[in-house]
């Protein structure tokens, strides 16, 4: 691996975490990229100190030997001054003396005299030669004098020194030698050592990873550490995924704030995270400079491990069918609820359906809505409930969130279009990756209509406006929301109920209900005149029906609805729902009204006539 040395920032921080690695450096995992090379260039100038303290350290045996060689040539040449003495003074020559020179004297070339010294010894034991006399060149003159008396007593203690000398010297050569030897040594145990401590380094790293891994479900080895000095929190948000690759858990209605927790790219490529997936886990504090506490590692996704995750059938891919599972909306233990009962008969809810409630301003769409979500939250605990509230009244939120149990997502009408919108895509993210984990979803949307103005607004213009001002692609996201309702042969399903506003006096609003008109599989139409007259739920059941029926209708329930639309069916609306709700009030469940209905059509087919009671009550619809 070629790693640039000089500018370590155009490094990729893989290269940076092996080069750190191989220096020595635990936990590289742990540091961002500017820390690591902090780490880097530090660990250099340390590495760096070492080796000069080990040159000087080598070089000092030498300086000491090279100390002791110079002491000895100081003694030796002290020695051969002393024995030239007598020589000097025997020779009658006079010699000159030259004229003293001021300033600083110049200093000896001791390094040059001493090579000198040395070249001649070695050639005098290696030639056995006579000594030639060092201190010649500090003659005068060239002449030659005469030998003195007791030349044969310097000559043999001129050899007794250089015998002292030699064994002086060999003495220093092997101490030399010796320590040469141990410092050889050092440096092999040193490389020995340095060659080992990265391999104990990768160990005990790989058995940091493996015991964060099992126990902690994370291969970042600073985890436990965290944990048990007490820095980590807890974290549960909705994930949002940016377009960067990393993301951001939601806390509040969804959308971003304060409390919001980073999630790194690693961990979402790693479980396979999307946009929507309730996220839980440990965070590390945030550090300096940073905004917002990061996700240290993942305990739960959806509420399941983390590791199924991965290995989830994404939601385009699974396979829709007919809703045949009914929701039953009828509670045994509040039987005066007659909007839930009427709509269990007459237009049936099913584990998938796209259903649309077409009212009129003021005819009690939301009240029903809250009513729906009530009898689901009660009846079926298991069943993931979620009310979303698009461009509302505030007061209306409110009423919502204490009213029923489930998530209450809202955008009120003083926000921008851009937060209608975001808040309508993170919802639906949100029930697809629950459906992808084999969950039954039911969203209530409140309105459809409003939301596809708010994707008006947002939508880049296409040039092609249709009837009303509204944009031919505004609707296309609207349809994605709403068409993403069905019930899955896998396991799972999502059922969404959307209200659709008509009679609001607005030529796009009415366009919106065309385009929406026919795409569902359940219609609910509310009438603006029973609205008027106080007669609730103002259902008109000639206009409200489900596809499909017999899938969610027992036979006896089916023949009982056959046979009131068949009856009723030339009777006004208003007259109609007033007896059917009549008959509701008068029994407690749906079986007792069906057979209520029954003996009336019966006895009206046998005898051609009811009693007085009867008659007031069942032909003034006419």
């Amino acid at each position: 691996m070629i790693l640039d040395l000089n500018k370590l920032e155009n490094n990729t921080i893989i290269q940076l975490r092996e080069f750190a690695k191989d220096i020595g450096i635990k936990s590289v995992t742990r540091y961002k990229k500017a820390e690591l090379i902090q780490l880097i260039q530090e660990k250099l100038i340390e590495m760096a100190e070492i080796q000069q303290r080990e040159w000087l350290e080598k070089q000092q045996p030498k300086e000491d030997m090279e100390q002791k060689q110079e002491d000895a040539d100081q003694v030796h040449d002290q020695k051969q001054a002393e024995q030239k003495e007598p020589e000097q003074l025997s020779q009658p020559v006079e010699q000159e003396h030259k004229p003293t020179r001021r300033g600083r004297p110049r200093k000896k070339d001791v390094s040059a005299e001493q090579q000198e010294v040395t070249r001649e010894m070695a050639a005098e034991q290696l030639q056995m030669v006579e000594p030639k006399p060092i201190q010649q060149e500090m003659k005068r003159d060239d002449q030659p004098t005469e030998e003195p008396r007791h030349l044969h007593l310097v000559k043999k203690d001129d050899e007794g020194d250089k015998k002292l000398d030699g064994v002086q010297q060999q003495a220093e050569k092997d101490d030399a030698g010796s320590k040469d030897e141990a410092e050889e040594e050092a440096v092999k145990e040193d490389n020995r050592k340095g060659e080992e401590e990265p391999d104990s380094y990768k160990d005990d790293y790989e058995r940091q990873v493996a015991y964060a891994r099992k126990y902690y479900n994370t291969s970042n080895p600073a985890v436990p550490i965290l944990l048990n000095t007490g820095e980590c929190g807890d974290a549960k948000g909705v994930l949002e995924v940016l377009p960067d690759g990393y993301g951001f858990l939601r806390s509040d209605n969804y959308m971003s704030g304060s409390r919001d927790v980073y999630v790194s790219q690693s961990q979402i490529r790693r479980f396979n995270l999307k946009t929507g997936d309730l996220v839980e886990g440990k965070t590390r504090p945030a550090k300096e400079g940073e905004k917002f506490q990061a996700l240290l590692y993942v305990t739960a996704v959806n509420g399941e491990d983390p590791e199924k995750a991965n290995q989830r059938k994404p939601f385009d891919e699974l396979t829709p069918i007919y809703p045949n599972e009914r929701i039953t909306l009828e509670n045994p233990k509040n039987p005066k609820e007659l909007a839930t009962r009427l709509i269990d008969l007459i237009s049936p809810i099913g584990k998938g359906q796209r259903g649309l409630i077409v009212s009129p301003p003021k005819a009690g769409k939301t009240t029903l809505l809250k009513k729906i979500a009530n009898s689901i939250a009660m009846n079926y605990p298991d069943i993931y409930l979620i009310v979303l509230l698009i461009d509302e009244r505030p007061e209306e939120v409110t009423d919502m969130q204490r009213s029923i149990k489930g998530d209450v997502v809202y955008s009120t009408f003083d926000e921008l279009p851009e937060h209608h919108t975001k808040v309508a895509e993170m919802v639906l993210e949100r029930a697809q990756r629950l459906v992808e984990h084999g969950r039954d979803v039911v969203v209530l949307l409140d309105s459809i209509t409003r939301l596809a103005r708010a994707y008006n607004v947002t939508v880049p213009p296409t040039g092609r406006t249709l009837s009303g001002g509204i944009d031919s692609a505004a609707l296309h996201r609207p349809k994605r929301f709403f068409g993403a309702a069905r019930n899955i042969e896998e396991g799972g399903s999502l059922t969404i109920i959307a209200t659709a506003l008509i009679d609001t006096g607005s030529r796009m609003d009415e366009v919106i209900y065309e385009e929406f008109k026919g795409t569902g599989n359940m219609e609910i139409h509310l009438d603006r005149k029973l609205s008027e007259k106080r007669i609730f739920p103002a259902v008109d059941i000639f206009r409200s029906g489900t596809r499909r029926e017999e899938l969610l209708l027992s036979q006896k329930e089916l023949e009982g609805v056959w046979a009131i639309r068949k009856n009723l069916s030339e009777g006004r609306p208003d007259r109609v729902i007033e007896i059917i709700i009549n008959d509701l009030m008068r029994t407690n469940s749906n079986d007792e009204f069906i057979d209520l209905m029954m003996d009336h059509f019966e006895r009206m087919e046998k005898e051609g006539y009811l009693n007085d009671r009867d008659y007031d009550n069942y032909y003034s619809y006419r």
